[in-house]
């Protein structure tokens, strides 16, 4: 979703995120100090496959994540090589790809742990572009088997 899609408000002092849905997606103090926070989005085999949005691009703000997970369910990840979870770092960039013999059914894979590789140098935990969203897609074939993948996100939304 562009950051023309998500709306905002103050609230009690808060900056208040709402998404296109229109459900609250973040909340950020006054003054727009960082705010860490954790999502678990369950995404389909499908959805995963043609490229999902897990957070929205934010006008002013950009993410750093702190912890990344996939874990697959109904199934185990066959025909794809890897289940990737994306950013922006002035270019596109794989914060987290998850190996898909490591996505068996409810195995939990995690950035830098075995089965999920990251950027050198802990690049994957640097601050993301401003105005950019985090997105999944798959390298190689599209994912076969899985119902689909729940991805678990930690990060900062930092003020750009």
């Amino acid at each position: 979703m562009p950051a023309t899609a998500v709306k905002s408000a103050w609230v009690g002092g808060y900056q208040v995120f709402y998404g296109k849905d229109g459900g609250v997606f973040a909340h950020i103090g006054a003054g727009a100090a960082s705010q860490q926070l954790f999502k678990r989005l369950r995404v389909a085999v499908a959805d995963v496959n043609a490229g999902y949005e897990l957070l929205p691009a934010l006008a002013g703000f950009c993410y750093q994540m702190i912890y990344m997970a996939e874990i697959a369910y109904g199934g185990a990840a066959t025909t794809v090589t890897t289940v990737d979870i994306l950013g922006t770092q002035t270019s596109s960039v794989k914060l987290m790809a998850g190996a898909q013999a490591s996505l068996t059914r409810s195995t939990l894979i995690y950035a830098g742990g075995t089965g999920g590789a990251i950027l050198a140098d802990g690049a994957s935990f640097m601050p993301c572009d401003v105005n950019t969203a985090i997105t999944c897609n798959v390298t190689g074939a599209g994912i076969t088997v899985a119902t689909g993948i729940d991805f678990l996100l930690e990060f900062f939304i930092l003020a750009g």
